[in-house]
């Protein structure tokens, strides 16, 4: 995957925002015990994330995404759980990715063509389940409060190679602002949320997908 230039996501089978969010990440040889040894506080604080996760049932936000390269691109992100999420990226980058519930299709605008692979093959298949588990197949390796900020670092539990998540949320109330995805190469995509709304109603429309009309130069 080359690097995304200063208006162009990251080539590859799908946007680098795609929350993926969120991950096909890399394990720790020890992160089940990391995960089980956590104090108190943070085994609480584990607890509420998974809670405040599992009652997003919609959300709709911009985003500010920075390439490991310093590259900028803005966009649109929806998300309906489970299953459901579309990325726009704001002109001139024509890339569009659109999780159906159950296949994941990467349109790319270079090309003017879409990709199609297994939903399940998805960065953003863990925020996209029916229910959110930092346990299991994900854990969690960090847990940090840095003034209002809470940061939970989470690595996929058995597969290599893959890279890390850090979330970033805002405390009291507790709000889910920015991640931030490190590569096996330990190239970092940050994507922060710019005025999220959550449990909104979004137009059916958006989840499915139909090719574009190319636009004009």
């Amino acid at each position: 995957m080359t690097d995304m230039t200063a208006d162009r996501p990251s080539r590859g089978p799908w946007p680098a925002l795609a929350m993926a969010a969120l991950l096909a990440l890399a394990p720790l040889a020890d992160s089940r015990a990391e995960s089980r040894t956590m104090p108190p506080a943070a085994r609480a604080d584990i607890a509420r994330v998974e809670a405040y996760l599992n009652n997003i049932r919609t959300m709709k936000s911009r985003f500010v995404q920075v390439a490991p390269n310093g590259g900028v691109a803005e966009g649109t992100i929806y998300l309906q759980r489970p299953g459901k999420m579309r990325v726009e990226y704001d002109p001139p980058v024509q890339d569009i990715l659109v999780a159906t519930g159950r296949v994941l299709i990467h349109y790319d605008g270079e090309l003017s063509q879409p990709s199609y692979l297994p939903q399940s093959s998805s960065p953003a298949a863990f925020l996209l389940r029916e229910r959110v588990t930092l346990s299991g197949d994900v854990t969690v390796t960090g847990v940090e409060r840095r003034g209002n900020q809470l940061l939970i670092d989470v690595v996929q539990t058995d597969e290599a190679g893959k890279g890390t998540l850090h979330l970033v949320f805002t405390d009291d109330p507790l709000a889910l602002r920015q991640w931030v995805v490190t590569d096996a190469a330990g190239k970092k995509t940050e994507v922060t949320l710019v005025e999220p709304a959550f449990n909104i109603a979004i137009d059916p429309v958006k989840f499915l997908f139909e090719t574009p009309a190319p636009r004009q130069r």
